[in-house]
């Protein structure tokens, strides 16, 4: 299992409410910090609410750099999040 399906796992249990998409950018920044471009280190999260309920997106982010730990110990370098 690749970086962005286990991204797609950990969040689709913890964020019911939102479409996710989850786009790998690694590419746009090879030769960045001796990056290749090849191992799913800049990822984009993009979360499209099904409901127009209010949500604190300050929350949401916080609740994905924390299920995220793991990802950013494992390579993990950039993680963009935008929520519609």
């Amino acid at each position: 299992m690749n970086r962005k399906q286990r991204i797609d796992k950990i969040l689709s249990k913890k964020l019911n409410d939102f479409l996710l998409e989850i786009i790998d950018n690694s590419s746009l920044h090879k030769g960045h910090n001796n990056f290749t471009g090849n191992d799913e280190t800049h990822i984009k999260i993009i979360l499209t609410q099904k409901d127009k309920i209010s949500s604190n997106r300050l929350n949401i982010h916080r609740l994905i750099n924390n299920l995220l730990k793991e990802e950013f110990k494992s390579g993990l370098h950039s993680l963009e999040i935008k929520i519609n």
